[in-house]
């Protein structure tokens, strides 16, 4: 993430991830689960503009850039504007962990989908701790900053790394970045419908024999994208699938296109394709479009 002070005030961007990979492995004993995932940066952003507040609070205005949302999707993707948002969590967090009376301004403008699997909420107060510890001059540390954003939700430590690309495990907060030789190149789809994180875990049943990430990162970092997408994988796909006809028909619109291979990222709704290029992912992009799907999206990841 990076830090730029402008006439509106100091703006820094939240992207969105992608899961190339998910496995959960088992519950835990305090309701969470334990999982290994490879999770990945895109260039698709929400736009943070934070402002001192002379009152001394936590403020938060959401808005969602450019888009005309259906009045169903201006339902599903209404952002609350209180502490209910994690945005306003992890202002608070850091503000009373580190003994802080200033007040600040957020004004958010939303591009990431809610309700997608693309971690918009958790890259979006990853987005404040980080930009807040450089305002306020808290002087902390990534790694102190990623202990601290452990409180708030398991996907906010992977946007407080240096890394675009990282193995993820425990419930999602123990990181071992995987730096990726080549660009990759998406197109990913959100359809009309959402879905609950909480849901979907309930539904899914942990293999007995769980696999591993570690192919699919031999893979990428040989550069061989057809072996890659041979190792996708997700196990809270089938899950998601048993529950919401969107993700059942985004696989088989996905099949028919110009892709590498192609998965649903997190717990759903996206899905998305890993594309050979990034003129195939325009092309994959324009079919869907015209099939009706009005939320889709070229992405690709950091060099």
């Amino acid at each position: 993430m990076r830090l730029r002070q402008s006439g509106f005030g100091w703006v820094v961007q939240a992207p969105a991830k992608l899961n190339l990979f998910l496995e959960v492995l088992g519950k835990r004993a305090d309701g969470y689960h334990d999982l290994e995932t490879v999770m990945v940066a895109i260039n698709l952003f929400d736009t943070l503009i934070l402002n001192e507040e002379s009152s001394g609070e936590i403020t938060l205005r959401c808005q969602h850039a450019g888009a005309i949302l259906s009045r169903t999707n201006r339902a599903r993707d209404e952002v609350p504007e209180t502490r209910d948002n994690l945005v306003v969590r992890a202002a608070e967090l850091l503000r009373s962990r580190c003994g802080v009376q200033r007040g600040v301004h957020i004004d958010l403008i939303k591009r990431i989908p809610a309700a997608a699997g693309m971690a918009g909420g958790s890259s979006d107060a990853a987005a404040v701790m980080f930009a807040l510890n450089l305002i306020w001059k808290l002087g902390l540390s990534e790694i102190e900053l990623r202990r601290l954003a452990s409180e708030i939700g398991s996907d906010v430590c992977f946007f407080l790394s240096s890394a675009s690309a990282a193995t993820c495990r425990g419930r999602g907060e123990i990181l071992e970045p995987c730096p990726l030789p080549l660009r990759l190149y998406f197109v990913v789809a959100r359809p009309d419908s959402g879905l609950s994180t909480a849901l979907v875990y309930r539904h899914c049943r942990p293999e007995a024999e769980p696999r591993g990430a570690r192919e699919l990162l031999q893979a990428l970092q040989r550069g061989d994208l057809q072996r890659a997408s041979q190792q996708l994988r997700n196990s809270l796909q089938p899950p998601a699938e048993s529950l919401n006809a969107d993700v059942r028909q985004l696989k088989e619109e996905f099949s028919r296109l110009p892709v590498v291979g192609h998965m649903m990222t997190g717990s759903g709704t996206a899905y998305f394709g890993l594309c050979q290029n990034r003129q195939s992912a325009m092309t994959a992009a324009a079919r869907l479009r015209a099939r009706g799907l009005s939320r889709v999206f070229v992405a690709e990841s950091p060099p």
